[in-house]
This record gives structure tokens, sequence and C-alpha cells, in this order.
């Protein structure tokens, strides 16, 4: 370790059981992924290999999270709190990271039982749609990438793929058509089944990109609450050149000059008279 490490090291406090909590972040949309304790055996793993480790509490063992689901987490950074007693490793999770199969770790929130939040009273935990959402896409976008990176025979991804960007765009196109069209209709069913439809060949074409879900995420994020912009023009104006007038036919330049000099010629048709 470089003295700039060892310097780091200091500034880390273990508890009396040798242990400090670490919060991961996902890298762009900022969600809470999930909370779990590190040693000092771990977080120097998680420091060499660039991936999370644990210690679990449960089990008194070190453990590589996604070393048998393939959920793993590439970190990006991490920090220390103001007292050292706490981690925040932001990272990019590859696939859910709950061991339930949501996106989250923190998939309920406190509620009653109409839903609503409420304070100063019995609450509940209930399920938070919105977390549930983003897991959904973050699971349908896992199973697109292993289709491209494990083709198998058979898959409806698998064949997207193999056809090439063109195909993809070309079902984005046409699913973005049904979209309008069950729109038009006024059929709520088959908004939605058409809109699931558009979401799911996006998902195809952000993953031909290698594009996760979250970067679609952190960018409405970041315009959430701002003023509508401008569009920028993609293209540049054409400036055409302007346009020369049009030459007479070479006969009757002829014509017209030998007029002028037959006037040159003729009583009082010179110049001055």
């Amino acid at each position: 370790m470089s003295d700039a490490d060892t310097a780091w090291w200091r500034e880390v406090r273990f508890d009396r059981a040798g242990l400090i909590p670490a919060v991961v972040q996902e890298r762009g949309s900022g969600r809470v992924l999930m909370v779990a304790c590190m040693n000092r055996e771990s977080l120097a793993l998680t420091i060499t290999t660039g991936f999370t480790h644990f210690w679990s509490r449960s089990r008194k063992s070190l453990w590589k999270k996604g070393e048998t689901s393939g959920h793993t987490q590439r970190v990006v950074a991490l920090r220390v709190d103001c007292d050292g007693d706490a981690l925040l490793v932001e990272v990019e999770q590859e696939g859910p990271a709950c061991h339930t199969g949501e996106g989250s770790c923190f998939f309920r929130r406190a509620a009653d039982g109409r839903g609503k939040q409420r304070s100063a009273v019995a609450l509940d935990w209930v399920r938070d749609p919105a977390a549930g959402g983003q897991a959904v896409l973050d699971r349908v976008y896992a199973v697109i990438r292993d289709r491209k990176a494990h083709p198998r025979e058979g898959s409806y991804v698998a064949s997207l793929f193999a056809g090439g960007l063109d195909r993809i765009l070309k079902k984005v196109g046409e699913e973005a058509g049904e979209v309008v069209i069950a729109s038009k209709n006024g059929a709520p069913e088959q908004i939605v089944w058409e809109t699931a439809d558009l979401w799911f060949h996006t998902l195809v074409a952000l993953g031909y990109h290698e594009i996760p879900p979250e970067a679609v995420f952190a960018e409405l994020e970041r315009r959430f609450g701002q003023p509508p912009r401008t569009p920028v023009p993609t293209t540049k104006a054409i400036r055409r050149p302007a346009r020369a007038a049009p030459r007479p036919p070479v006969g009757a330049v002829q014509r017209r000059a030998k007029a002028k000099a037959r006037s040159r010629t003729r009583p009082g048709g010179g110049r001055g008279a």
C-alpha cells in the first residue's frame, strides 16, 4: 500500500467487532441498493479487486456480492463519512441488488393500509410501486444482456441481436406506431399492452449500445423541475450560393454587338452626338 492508501485507512473507524457499515449506492440514479458490513479484510478485497466484498455476521465469513447469482457490483467510488464510521460505496450494479429479485433492498416503505404516508399513527410496510417498477426494468434488461452475451436457440431477444441494429430499430418504430394507434382508439388495455412492447424493444436497443436503464433514469432526474430546453438542431443549415443572372444565348450577344457597331457608323450614332 502507498502512503496515500495508509492515510486513507487511518480515517476508517471500525467498531468493537471490527466492522463498519457500508451503504451501497447505484451510480447515475443515486438509488440506495443495500447496506452491509465490511471488516478490514473485506474492505481490502473491495479495494484491490474493484468489486464489493462484505462480512456476513450470520455466517461469520467473507462473501463477494454476486458470487453465486452473478449480480456483482463494480466499485466506482469509495467514500468515508465525516466521523469515519460509515462507508458509501458507489457501484455499477449487474442485475438486481436484492436477493428477492428486487432492484434495491429498500423496496418497502412505511404507509397506512391505503398506501398513503402518514405520521403519528401505526404504520405498516407496503411495497413501494416506484421501486418495483424500476426493478422490473432492471430484471428485463439483465435478461436482455444475458441473451446478447449468451445467445440461446429459440430466444426472441437473441434473434433480434442476430438481425443487427436495423432490425431492432425497425421493431422500435413499429411498436411506437402501435402505441399511437392504440391511443387514437382510446383503448386503455391496448395502450398498456403496446406501451409494454415499446418499452421492451427500447430496452433491447439500449442493450445493443450497452446503455443501462439507470442512465435514462438519471437523465430524467436531472431534467426534473428544469425549464424546457430549446431543441438544438442536429444538422447545420446549408447555405445555397446566390444564383448568377442567366446568360443570354450566344447568338443574341452577337446580334446586339452587331447592332451597336452599326449604330456607331450612322450619323449621330456615336457617343457625345
